[in-house]
This record gives structure tokens, sequence and C-alpha cells, in this order.
């Protein structure tokens, strides 16, 4: 009964009263480091392009950005921060953001490593146009 409560006590502390944003928050803390630093930016940068952005929480913690549907995750993972694009293979990419998930037919994704710089109009333009393909 003990290692049950343990466990409840960690699902809880990773789901700060259920309110997304601050889950998201809390990750952003949590990992404490480039990674975070990278989520929080590019969380700045979709919302700044959609101000109407819906964060949500979803499949065991995993950021989401929605607008009339999903725009993209922001998954961490040890060696980069993955922006993955719902609709991502129907949307133009001028710029060439996507770099990863390049071979499949619905979804794209944009790894960005440690130092990797952030096109931060090109990312703009993407996410626009991830939400007006939702619309």
């Amino acid at each position: 009964m003990a290692a049950k409560k343990k466990v409840a006590r960690k699902v809880a502390a990773k789901n700060p009263a259920g309110d997304p944003s601050k889950q998201i928050d809390a990750r952003i803390k949590e990992l404490g480091d480039w990674r975070g630093d990278t989520l929080a930016r590019v969380r700045a940068i979709i919302h700044a392009a959609d101000p109407d952005v819906v964060e949500t929480w979803k499949w065991r913690g995993v950021p989401v950005f929605e607008h009339a549907g999903i725009i993209c995750t922001g998954e961490t993972y040890k060696a980069v921060v993955k922006l993955t694009f719902a609709k991502g293979a129907a949307l133009a990419d001028p710029a060439k953001l996507f770099n990863s998930s390049l071979d499949g037919n619905v979804r794209r994704a944009i790894d960005i490593p440690e130092g990797g710089k952030i096109n931060e109009k090109a990312l703009k333009a993407l996410v626009r146009a991830a939400v007006a393909l939702n619309l």
C-alpha cells in the first residue's frame, strides 16, 4: 500500500492541479537545462504566432499546442527538443525547418539539438500555416 501512495504523490507532483499550462511550466523547471530553455523558447514563439493557441498535456506528459486541432507537440529527449507537427507533411516548409520524421505521410518534426538555432520567423509562419490548415 505504501508503494501506491509514493506513486500517487509522484504523479501528483508531475500533474500540478491538472492545469496543462502549469504542467508545461513544471516540465520546463524540472528539466532545468538547455532542453527546458529551448522548450520555453519555442513555446513563446508558438504563442506569439498564435495568441489563441491552447496548451494541453497528453500521452503521459507531452506538451501539446492546439488550435482547432493539434498544431504540434513539444517533446523533450536527451539529445533534442522535438516539435512534431501533426499535419506537417501538408505544410509548405520553404525554410526547411523539418529535419525529422520526413518519411511519414502525415506528420513532420523539427529536432532542435543543444545549441541549435531556431529560425523564429520561419517557425511562426509554420505555426500559422498549421492553424490555417486546422481551420
